[in-house]
């Protein structure tokens, strides 16, 4: 897993407290470019660390995993070793 430092981990953070958001607000929200962030969500959503969610197929809207939560959480292990850092947060989702 290849996360975008620190994006990837705001994206999260900013999900974090479960509300449904999508790219144009987050990007706001991050003082981030918009086609930045639009690139970003499909490759988190592939990690399993956000999922698209409704109502409609094509809304945008995401919102974060448990397994996004736990990545968010494990922060720093990520920054120190990113090995580490997905056999730390697998052994935690598997639990």
């Amino acid at each position: 897993m290849k996360l975008a430092v620190p994006t990837d981990f705001e994206i999260l953070d900013a999900l974090y407290d479960g509300k449904r958001n999508n790219a144009v607000n987050l990007a706001y929200d991050l003082d981030k470019n918009r086609s930045y962030i639009n690139t970003r969500l499909p490759i988190l959503t592939d990690y399993g660390l956000l999922e698209r969610v409704g109502p409609a197929p094509n809304s945008g809207l995401y919102e974060i995993t448990e397994k996004g939560r736990l990545a968010a959480d494990l922060r720093d292990v990520y920054e120190e070793d990113s090995e580490e850092f997905e056999a730390e947060l697998e052994s935690r989702v598997d639990d």
